[in-house]
């Protein structure tokens, strides 16, 4: 329910505070008071449209804050859930209206989106006036209002876990017929492409080892004679080891008579020995490197060859072979064994249509019976409004032919205003006044179904007085029984009905150079006298006191 409503500088209102409780509350006032600007105001903070020309003069943005007690489970915590918001038992919906045009939106002081916040508004409060496309008279809701009356919520969920399973049979079914179509098409040359797959073996990675093993062959074909020539410098008839070792041997022999001529000398040629050694070994691992079979090399030419023309033929890279060669394969099994998968998944397409209609059929017939019983239940409410020669239908259209995740029916509520006339559309056949008091009547029957914990009615009493405006009252009454009810009246037999009464009212402040609305919880007498004004206008009199004070006995006896 709504607990608080906070407005800053928004037309009229400067600053605004106020406080909500359960029950049937009124908002009254004189014509030009400001009620509209509330009620635009409070639709601000639910996601509704923003507009520049709502922030005040000479303010450089506008505020209305909303907070609400919202139990737990509601769908308005789901939404909040699925955006990843917190959801702390109190929920605080504040619209920041810049006077640029500009809109900010938050949630439980988080930044959102408007759409986010038009959700969760529309969750937590529905608003009804004449002329109001929204709520009830949206005739998609119709069908959920239905189900929630009867009760069927479980039904249509099973329902749409059916339709899933259903559209997922479905689709395999056709994803496999469309292979198998397109794999028939192309038997011949599909088992042609896998036997010659088949035989040629491709491998991923192939392509680039065969190409880097023929490199270093044709590259040491071209170095092994230098390489045979290096070697044969440094360890062939003409390597100056031998001649080196020997000149050594005999330096050695002249050690022990000269040894600090001689060692040093020794020393530098063992180490050009040992440095020409090691190159000759050096040499010799390269010669066997670059060493090759020339018929390997051949291969090698071949089957790259091979591999680079299937990648030509089939339009595919030589590394994608192998997946395109599996391919080939699974398609021609696929023909050889897709008949028998094809009877199983049409077995199970079959059942899902089965079961899928069975359930439509059962729910499509609960809930032409639950609208005969929603019939006479807003029918017997509509005499007493003043609409007892009109007629509510709720109009329940079956096509098995175009199925939904919620059924096979159509549901809109249609109304006959008068005997002989052609019923229509809620919305299209009611005049202003008359969808006002349909609304009630339905919102009446549906109060503790499909509703939202807030209801706001904007004006439906105008143009009734007496007995009508006093049944409007006594339905306002009953549905502030099951949910919080906001009531715009002019209506004196509603506003004597209010658990809280709020007088809207114009002040002139700066000696009359501009105004603000104001809004005052009225208490007896105060309450008593502004029914009495709504009862006679501008001057009140003692029979308008008192007649304001019968209101007020009876609406409490």
């Amino acid at each position: 329910m709504l607990a608080r409503l906070s407005i800053r500088d928004i037309v009229l209102i400067e600053r605004l505070d106020i406080e909500f409780s359960r029950g049937l509350a009124v908002l009254t006032g004189e014509t030009g008071a400001g009620k509209s600007i509330l009620l635009d105001a409070f639709a601000l903070a639910l996601g509704g449209r923003g507009d520049a020309g709502l922030v005040r003069h000479g303010a450089e943005q506008g505020q209305v804050t909303a907070t609400f007690d919202v139990p737990k489970g509601h769908p308005a915590t789901n939404i909040l859930s699925e955006n990843g918001l917190d959801d702390t038992g109190e929920m605080i919906l504040r619209r920041v209206q810049l006077a640029d045009g500009r809109t900010r939106a938050f949630i439980n002081d988080q930044s959102i989106s408007v759409q986010t916040l038009k959700a969760v508004g529309a969750a937590l409060v529905e608003i009804h006036g004449q002329h109001d496309e929204r709520a009830l008279v949206d005739a998609s809701t119709h069908r959920q209002l239905l189900d929630a009356f009867a009760g069927l919520e479980k039904e249509v969920a099973a329902l749409a876990t059916l339709w899933e399973a259903r559209r997922t049979a479905n689709q395999a079914l056709d994803e496999h017929r469309a292979s198998m179509e397109r794999a028939a098409r192309e038997a011949d040359y599909l088992r042609h492409a896998a036997d010659e797959l088949k035989v040629l073996k491709p491998k991923d990675g192939e392509e680039t080892a065969l190409a880097e093993r023929r490199t270093t062959m044709m590259q040491g074909e071209k170095i092994a004679s230098d390489l045979r020539e290096a070697q044969e410098a440094v360890g062939g008839h003409n390597s100056p080891v031998p001649a080196l070792a020997a000149a050594v041997r005999r330096l050695e022999r002249r050690a022990a008579n000269s040894p600090a001529l001689v060692e040093p000398a020794v020393k530098a040629i063992d180490i050009a020995i040992n440095a020409l050694e090691e190159a000759d070994q050096h040499l010799s691992a390269a010669l066997v490197g670059a060493d090759f079979d020339p018929a390997e090399l051949e291969r090698i030419e071949e089957r790259l060859f091979a591999l680079r023309a299937a990648s030509r033929k089939y339009s595919t890279p030589v590394d994608g072979l192998a997946a395109l060669a599996a391919k080939f394969v699974s398609d021609v099994a696929l023909i050889d064994a897709g008949a028998d998968r094809l009877k199983k998944l049409e077995a199970a397409a079959a059942e899902a249509d089965q079961r899928y209609g069975a359930a439509a059929a059962k729910l499509s017939a609960a809930r032409a019976k639950s609208a005969e019983k929603l019939n006479k239940a807003v029918n017997a409410e509509l005499a007493p409004l003043k609409l007892d020669r009109a007629k509510f239908m709720t109009q329940v259209d079956t096509d098995a032919k175009l199925p939904g995740p919620q059924g096979i029916d159509r549901v809109e509520f249609w109304v006959q205003t008068n005997p002989g006339t052609k019923p229509g559309p809620l919305m299209k056949v009611a005049s202003g006044g008359e969808l006002s008091r349909f609304l009630l009547a339905l919102k009446v029957v549906l109060s503790d179904r499909g509703s939202a914990p807030t209801l706001v009615f904007d004006e439906i009493d105008t143009g009734v007085g007496g007995a009508v405006a006093d049944a409007i009252g006594a339905r306002l009454s009953r549905l502030a029984g099951q949910v919080q009810v906001m009531a715009v009246t002019h209506a004196p037999q509603v506003a004597a009905r209010a658990n809280q009464h709020l007088l809207i009212s114009k002040d002139a402040l700066d000696k009359g150079k501009r105004v603000a609305t104001r809004v005052n919880a009225l208490a007896a007498d105060h309450r008593r006298e502004e029914i009495a004004r709504m009862l006679a206008g501008a001057e009140i009199t003692a029979e308008a006191r008192a007649a304001a004070e019968r209101l007020l006995r009876a609406a409490t006896a």
